[in-house]
């Protein structure tokens, strides 16, 4: 399915997304060393045994935005200009290797740019869960969502 238009969102409609991930420890070793984060927490099997938690933590970044991609194939494939901004994370639960996770996202706000004519705001509130039904991130974003093209 492609990204909808500004028009086509209702503020309170919910998208259960049907697309879910596995995170493995491949994916926080990849994202670690791509974005520089030596977190010991993340990348140190030993170190973690002494920690609370007993075993790695997956990088909270990398969650963010797998619960943001999760919701692209429903929401903003192709009608995204930008991303303005995100507020609000928090990460109530932490995520291992091997958590599945799923998505869902719910239309806060939506109303027409003052300066484009061609696009609005959309403001999501996207929630990541474990396979245990865990919320392990949520978060605001606004995006700038193109309006349907005249016809």
């Amino acid at each position: 399915m492609a990204g909808l238009y500004l028009e086509q969102f209702e503020v309170g409609r919910v998208f259960q997304h049907e697309i879910r991930r596995t995170v493995t420890e491949s994916d926080n070793i990849w994202f670690c060393a791509a974005t520089y984060n030596p977190a010991r927490v993340h990348i140190d099997h030993e170190y973690c045994k002494d920690t609370e938690f007993g075993k790695p933590l997956v990088n909270s970044v990398f969650t963010l935005g797998l619960v943001i991609g999760l919701s692209v194939q429903d929401t903003t494939l192709g009608t995204t200009v930008a991303n303005l901004g995100m507020s609000d994370v928090r990460f109530p639960h932490p995520v291992f290797h091997g958590d599945t996770i799923n998505a869902a996202t719910t239309v806060i706000d939506v109303r027409p740019s003052r300066s484009r004519p061609n696009a609005g705001i959309v403001t999501f509130k996207h929630e990541g869960f474990n396979q245990s039904g865990e919320q392990v991130c949520v978060c605001l974003r606004q995006a700038l969502m193109l309006r349907r093209p005249a016809a």
